[in-house]
């Protein structure tokens, strides 16, 4: 009789212990898909925010919109993209007087680099042949 209570409650601690693993890996899981998805929201707002800084299209609410943007990644982005984000805004910030179009190329580069890095792309990019160009729209300011 002991060694029938004894292996009952062996499967019934297995069993709790199952479901108890089980409920917190599911919790877990959605807790890390909603700090993703919230994650890619900020890195998509700082993507549409270099649309209005890019040089033909810029605008003072564009750049605006890049501060906000930018000081959002501050919160939550990992070391190594807040290392390139500062990289990235020293270069093009107006009171550097040595700013470089190939420097801006390569920094910009590093910093979409390491949020897809964050995010998880796959595959896995090349850092050496990762070559993101930004896009204006052509309008220009003086287009009629």
């Amino acid at each position: 009789m002991e060694t029938t209570v004894l292996v009952a409650l062996v499967g019934f601690l297995g069993s709790v212990f199952a479901a108890v693993f089980a409920y917190y890996s599911t919790k877990r899981r959605e807790r890390d898909a909603e700090w993703r998805k919230e994650k890619l929201a900020y890195y998509k707002a700082f993507v549409e925010s270099l649309s209005g800084i890019v040089e033909g299209d810029d605008s003072s609410e564009g750049h605006k919109a890049f501060a906000r943007a930018t000081n959002n990644l501050l919160l939550f982005a990992p070391q190594p993209v807040i290392e390139a984000l500062n990289a990235f805004r020293h270069e093009i910030r107006v009171s550097n007087p040595s700013r470089s179009q190939e420097r801006h190329d390569i920094l910009l580069a590093s910093l979409l680099f390491s949020i897809r890095h964050d995010v998880g792309v796959s595959p896995t990019d090349d850092i050496a042949t990762f070559k993101p160009i930004l896009w204006a729209s052509g309008a220009g300011k003086n287009a009629t």
